[in-house]
């Protein structure tokens, strides 16, 4: 019987830590990569064929629900499961103090940063549980820091829901990580800290290669 195909599913997969990990993967790995900016996506599969991978672009928004059932539908399709799903989208809004925070930057990071982030639990699931599959979440705790309130509470809401679904799978499965990685010269981090001296910050591929292992344990 032919062993099927790995997969990992990565969200937010165009920049940062997600493509660093997509890179990572890709030996391993067939990567499906989900982000909204099809350019970036494009060259990321250029790198992915570049170590040997291959990858399969996804263009969407996944804040968009019946884009990610469609997604989730030609996974199942196609591969039957899912063996890894990486959790890296994120929007970061700007920061500002609690009681003038935007309307619309409010809903944006509540609709990408919670809404979708339960709504993906409910659809990958099902995916990971055929395959004996992971899924992985990364922590950056900014709940309660001056000005962050967009980002911080959100986050935080995030990773409530996150931690929720890893204590109730404990036994039943899919296995739930949540890791936090080391500070890294990312976009989402030049929006907090824009005059911030990049220099002793970790490039996402070494954090991808440390984190690596982790993943796959």
């Amino acid at each position: 019987m032919t062993t099927p195909e790995k997969t990992a599913l990565i969200t937010g997969a165009s920049r940062g830590l997600g493509a660093a990990l997509a890179e990572a993967l890709a030996p391993t790995h067939h990567i499906i990569a989900v982000a909204r900016t099809t350019g970036a996506l494009e060259e990321l599969d250029d790198r992915v064929r570049a170590r040997g991978g291959a990858a399969t672009l996804a263009p969407m928004d996944i804040g968009v629900e019946p884009a990610m059932q469609q997604l989730v539908a030609s996974v199942a399709g196609r591969w039957g499961g899912l063996d890894l799903w990486v959790h890296a989208a994120i929007h970061a809004a700007p920061l500002g103090p609690a009681a003038h925070l935007d309307e619309k930057d409010w809903q944006k990071s509540l609709d990408t940063n919670v809404t979708a982030t339960r709504r993906l639990i409910g659809l990958v699931e099902p995916l990971l549980l055929a395959r004996e599959g992971r899924a992985v979440f990364f922590d950056d705790p900014r709940g309660g820091q001056k000005f962050f309130g967009h980002y911080g509470a959100t986050k935080a809401a995030q990773m409530a829901l996150v931690r929720s679904w890893q204590a109730e799978t404990v036994k039943t499965g899919p296995r739930v990580l949540v890791l936090e990685p080391a500070p890294m010269p990312t976009a989402t981090r030049a929006r907090f800290f824009p005059g911030e001296d990049r220099a002793p910050l970790t490039a996402p591929q070494d954090e991808a290669a440390r984190l690596l292992p982790e993943l796959l344990a």
